[in-house]
């Protein structure tokens, strides 16, 4: 039975705003932490598993237990909606909070 989550943590360069993101300082990162887009890689989370490979627009936020956000994503080619925890607590490199309210509840 595979795994349900494989940790990655790299530094990569944002495919929408070309920011270079650093690996994050106490998790791992797949989205922008400045314009919180991401890429449709994964099937099951960090497996690198899906082949579309398209962006993952952010349309929204859930609020979750413990006063965290989860940001919601619509794939740009596929449609696809998924979601993944914000990092607003990252010493290196926190999401920008005032992005992520801006999109609103999804």
């Amino acid at each position: 039975m595979p795994k349900k989550f494989t940790t990655i943590n790299v530094a990569f360069q944002c495919e929408n705003c070309h920011f270079k993101v650093p690996k994050a300082s106490s998790t791992c990162r797949n989205h922008c932490p400045k314009c919180l887009f991401s890429k449709h890689v994964d099937i099951l989370p960090g497996d690198r598993a899906e082949t579309c490979h398209g962006l993952l627009e952010p349309i929204g936020y859930e609020q979750s237990k413990r006063d965290r956000y989860n940001i919601v994503f619509k794939c740009k080619k596929c449609r696809k909606v998924s979601r993944n925890k914000s990092v607003l607590d990252d010493l290196i490199e926190a999401d920008l909070l005032d992005v992520l309210i801006s999109l609103g509840p999804a």
